[in-house]
């Protein structure tokens, strides 16, 4: 396990950020339950309620009815203790490949933020227990495919409900283990949910709002990285830096282009002295980069609102208010802003793929890389015909953003109707956040190709005699490169080498623009 190295993250407190939730997924702070009494009691005044309903025989879906559709099937009181057992087993279908550890966390995480909104209807008792899941590591097995978004993540979910209950299987200190065993193991006695519990923990969109933190997060270090990658490939092309003038981008002043401008002049210290133009204009890969990464940067303060209101919310289906002694039933575990955000976070990042593609494919191109080798090889010149270089590399990088672009399509259009048409417009907002990590791997792939070919085309222009010295900020990053990556002179196999930049920018290894 992880040793936290930041303050803990208290829930029921004050609303968590995205960067809380990451923090946990990383396993960099720990979790802990609000002790104030204040807080404990509105919790257990949802529960007394609801438990005051069923002594006067009250009428509650999910409670004293089936589920969904099955809504007009009374469920009589000796058997409503039963109801939520049956939720999670007969949800317990989730096919695809296991959510990995940091994806499952952020789902606990953001899980049990909802409840503590404190208008579900659960226990202390089961957010003390999601909270001792979060500081003891223990982690449902969650198959990833098989949510809709509406009713929220209810079959991903069954299997955090169903592993409270000690059923089901968890990762616990690297082994596969049931739950059952952990929980021994502990000295825990598994909850029985109580009536509304299991519905509390499922009906929500925790899945896709966990993701979509994890995807947020990468996406904003992306945007920072593809603005250094694009710095280093001016320098490598020997591009003009006149185009991210400050007054030129005043004439246009959307604000995540100055940015990004902003940064490209920092990063190119733009003030000093430069060598004389070889053209006015560059290709638009270059030239146009602040617009295309600016879109990006624009929409991250909407995408930002967007997770963290679905993420500080009561997202489940009925609404316990036991001050006003009413249930409320609604349809807020729609996942629809999740949806739209993952959605259009594709299209951006996607963007930002066929934009680093580009510039790799110029760095290769003798044609058009004003004086760099073909292909990038540094072999000598009684050698040059043996060696290609980059050539596969920028192959690799194209089938790479084909694929990320493949993928934007929206998945939100593609809504269903299901379970008996009573969920008959849903959001696919989890199938949404899942693209959306699978166009954000595509397109770290596509960042970590071209970022070790701008680092050689640095190089090589460095092995001429009139060598200009790099800019201050540029020098810091190709020496940082050079201690992973040596530069290609012969051929080699260039995997080890993609995967090792690709664990770093996994680990925001480079500190950059923020």
């Amino acid at each position: 396990m992880t040793t936290p190295t930041l303050e803990p993250i208290t829930f029921g407190e004050l609303p968590l950020r995205i960067e809380d939730v990451l923090a946990l997924a990383r396993q960099r702070a720990p979790a802990r339950l609000q002790a104030d009494s204040a807080f404990r009691e509105r919790i257990a005044k949802g529960a007394r309620f609801l438990d005051s309903l069923l002594d006067k025989e009250g009428v509650i879906y999910g409670v004293t009815t089936g589920y969904g559709d099955s809504c007009v099937v009374a469920v009589p009181l000796h058997h409503v203790e039963a109801l939520p057992r049956h939720l999670y087993t007969f949800h317990g279908c989730g096919l695809g490949k296991l959510l990995d550890p940091a994806a499952t966390r952020a789902v606990l995480a953001a899980r049990l933020q909802s409840l503590c909104q404190g208008v579900s209807g659960v226990r202390v008792e089961l957010l003390e227990r999601l909270q001792a899941f979060l500081e003891h590591d223990i982690l449902p097995l969650i198959p990833e495919e098989g949510s809709v978004g509406a009713s929220g993540d209810l079959t991903p979910l069954s299997y955090v409900a169903a592993t409270l209950s000690g059923e089901r299987e968890v990762l616990f200190r690297g082994e596969r283990r049931t739950s059952a065993e952990v929980h021994q193991q502990l000295g825990w006695t598994p909850l029985v949910l109580r009536p509304k519990e299991a519905l509390a923990l499922m009906n929500g969109t925790a899945v896709m709002t966990g993701l979509a933190c994890l995807a947020f997060a990468r996406a904003d270090y992306l945007l920072q990285l593809a603005t250094r990658i694009t710095a280093l490939n001016v320098v490598a092309l020997q591009g003009n830096p006149e185009h991210f003038d400050e007054r030129l981008f005043a004439a246009k002043p959307h604000p995540g282009q100055m940015q990004v401008a902003a940064w490209l002049r920092a990063d190119l210290a733009i003030n000093a002295p430069t060598a004389p133009l070889h053209r006015l204009q560059d290709r638009y890969s270059l030239r146009c980069a602040p617009h295309v990464l600016g879109v990006l940067a624009d929409s991250l303060n909407w995408l930002r609102s967007f997770i963290e209101t679905e993420l500080n919310s009561a997202n489940d289906n009925p609404i316990i208010d036991a001050e006003a002694e009413r249930v409320l039933h609604g349809g807020h575990f729609y996942g629809g802003h999740i949806a739209f955000a993952m959605d259009s976070l594709k299209n951006l990042v996607a963007n930002v793929a066929d934009l680093l593609d580009r510039q790799l494919a110029l760095l290769v191109d003798e044609r058009y890389n004003h004086g760099l080798p073909s292909n990038l090889s540094g072999a000598s010149a009684e050698r040059a015909m043996l060696n290609h270089g980059f050539k596969a590399v920028q192959i690799g990088a194209s089938a790479w953003t084909a694929e990320a672009l493949k993928n934007t399509m929206p998945a939100s259009v593609f809504s269903r109707s299901t379970e008996c048409h009573n969920q008959d417009k849903v959001s696919m907002g989890t199938i949404a956040a899942r693209d959306a990590l699978r166009v954000l791997e595509l397109t770290e792939q596509v960042a970590a190709a071209t970022l070790l070919a701008a680092n050689q085309g640095v190089w090589l222009r460095s092995q001429v005699e009139d060598a200009r010295p790099l800019p201050p900020a540029l020098a810091a990053m190709h020496e940082a490169l050079g201690e992973d990556f040596a530069p290609v002179i012969e051929d080699r196999a260039l995997e080890g080498d993609l995967r090792l930049c690709l664990q770093r920018i996994g680990e925001q290894h480079w500190r950059l623009h923020a």
